[in-house]
């Protein structure tokens, strides 16, 4: 794609008649290669957690609890300055670029030279050697960040998600190699590294702008000040989201926070393949709706719907059969993570729920809002972690949960105000799937357990068992009061039919018999998981 004419305007626009379109099919293609990368990651995560150690994880998290912060410099705030503008040219974006990368360049050297002081803080001296080779991601990936932020702009998003799943799958294939050749962590250390360079040299090749000498250009102070409001939230929402690992890592050693990080990697997941990958189908298309709210709240309604559905079935189904996801995946000495896990269920469909609320924020241009709550997110999150600490990783795990069944209502109370989205108006769209999956998950529980006499009770294939007798009796049964709930199947033909829209079997089925007039305007779902990567 080449981003600008020869004027130095930016030419790849969406016409708004086929915003819709072009929102629904984005958001198929970035699920589907998220679906793509997530068995990569499997992959990977069975044959690592056989390869390295409990305590290699926990060392590498100690770092990435710092290092992503600084990563994210550019990632959130210059990203979507570029995205949600009215409008920009080469000037403004070649200023950002330069701006961003002598930043990173800073915070590489700042991050190199403050490794003994984390191995000092962690009284873990593998942490200095681990802080030095990390930094190298952090300038690798300001380089990435503007020519990223334009081809999502353009809504390019089929390429920005092939480019992510070629970088995911070389940090998989250089993590495994090293690990079985005995690298221990320096194999997940090689493997972020690779991955950051994958990227970086991925979107210079799909998007053609070669940035040159920076020039006075009307407009980059504003777009600076956004970006740095942005990212000033994203500190805010970071160390929310990174003071669990701090306390684990600190108070109870690299073991404990080996085993509380797989059990939040399962927690975290459902986030990272069904909301956070879309992030810029999001910002891009509402706020292209921003000047119709009538239009804005429909959308948005619309995709709150979806992501209720399916959320509060993933949420119960996996607090149901999250241990023995971790058994059958990682082995039975990961058995810890498991337990930990049991935790973290009961909050992920709160959790997917409550990411929405930075949609409105970002796609309406009021950074500032986000930024306050993030501080009041930040406040009520840590304070349950240190009430929730006493009792260990499980304390922390249960934790979190509260914290978004607390903190969704009002989210969504105040990001509502500047577009009259009251959050009763919210709830009364979502309660329904709330209690389907409460009972559904009960009655499932207890029938599987008073059953538990007709299944394997140890090894791989109870594990499994397990699995497929909750997981087939919880669908059965939350379908079915969905639909009681509802008095008719219309969410599930709604699911139904958003799915043959993003999918690309159902584009090519409706080519053949002709088109169709859909009432539902699909999702456009976003959020920001500042949580570090699967490892």
């Amino acid at each position: 794609m080449k981003p600008f004419d020869e004027r130095g305007a930016f030419q790849p626009t969406v016409a708004d008649e086929h915003l819709r379109r072009a929102s629904v099919r984005g958001a198929g293609v970035t699920v589907l290669s998220g679906g793509f990368s997530l068995a990569v990651q499997m992959i990977a995560t069975v044959v690592l957690a056989r390869l390295l150690t409990p305590s290699d994880f926990g060392v590498v998290a100690m770092v990435t609890t710092f290092s992503l912060l600084l990563i994210n410099f550019g990632l959130n705030g210059f990203t979507e300055a570029v995205i949600q503008r009215d409008s920009i040219d080469r000037d403004l974006v070649n200023n950002m670029f330069w701006i961003n990368v002598g930043a990173g360049a800073l915070l590489t050297l700042a991050f190199a030279a403050s490794g003994s002081l984390l191995a000092h803080f962690y009284h873990e001296e593998r942490v200095k050697y681990v802080a030095v080779g990390v930094s190298v991601t952090i300038l690798i990936t300001t380089l990435s960040v503007q020519h990223l932020a334009l081809l999502k702009r353009a809504m390019r998003f089929s390429a920005v998600s092939v480019n992510d799943i070629v970088a995911r799958t070389l940090y998989v294939a250089v993590s495994i190699a090293l690990g079985w050749a005995g690298w221990g962590y320096w194999a997940l250390v090689t493997g972020l590294i690779v991955q950051s360079l994958a990227l970086a040299v991925g979107a210079w090749s799909l998007c053609r702008w070669v940035p040159s000498f920076p020039r006075r250009a009307p407009g980059t102070a504003s777009m600076v000040k956004f970006a740095t409001t942005t990212y000033g939230r994203f500190i805010a929402n970071y160390c929310t989201w990174n003071t669990d690992n701090l306390l684990v890592g600190w108070q109870l050693g690299s073991v404990s926070l080996g085993y509380y990080k797989k059990a939040y990697d399962l927690f975290a997941l459902p986030a990272s393949q069904l909301v956070t990958p879309l992030a810029g189908v999001a910002v891009s298309a509402l706020s292209r709706l921003r000047s119709d709210p009538v239009q804005y709240r429909r959308y948005l309604l619309s995709a709150l719907r979806v992501i209720a559905f399916v959320g509060m079935a993933v949420g119960a189904d996996l607090t149901l059969v999250g241990h023995d996801v971790i058994r059958l995946l990682l082995g039975p000495r990961w058995d810890e993570s498991g337990r930990i896990f049991v935790y973290f269920g009961p909050g992920i469909g709160a959790m997917l729920l409550y990411y929405t609320h930075g949609w409105i924020h970002l796609s309406l241009g009021r950074a500032d809002r986000w930024l306050r709550w993030g501080i009041v997110e930040f406040t009520v999150t840590v304070l349950l972690f240190i009430a929730g600490l006493h009792w260990g990783p499980v304390g922390i795990a249960l934790a979190w949960t509260v914290s978004f069944w607390v903190l969704t209502v009002p989210a969504f109370w105040y990001a509502g105000k500047p577009i009259e989205l009251s959050a009763w108006t919210v709830l009364a769209d979502v309660w329904r799937y709330v209690v389907a999956s409460l009972l559904a998950g009960v009655i499932s529980a207890v029938l599987v357990r008073s059953s538990s006499s007709w299944l394997p009770d140890s090894g791989w294939i109870a594990a499994a068992s397990h699995m497929m007798v909750s997981s087939t009796l919880f669908l059965v049964l939350y379908l079915g009061l969905v639909v009681v709930l509802h008095g008719g199947y219309g969410p599930v033909q709604e699911l139904i039919r958003l799915m043959g829209e993003m999918l690309p079997v159902g584009r090519l089925f409706r080519r053949r018999t002709g088109p169709q007039a859909a009432a539902f305007p699909g999702p456009i779902v976003a959020s920001l998981n500042e949580k570090e990567p699967v490892l």
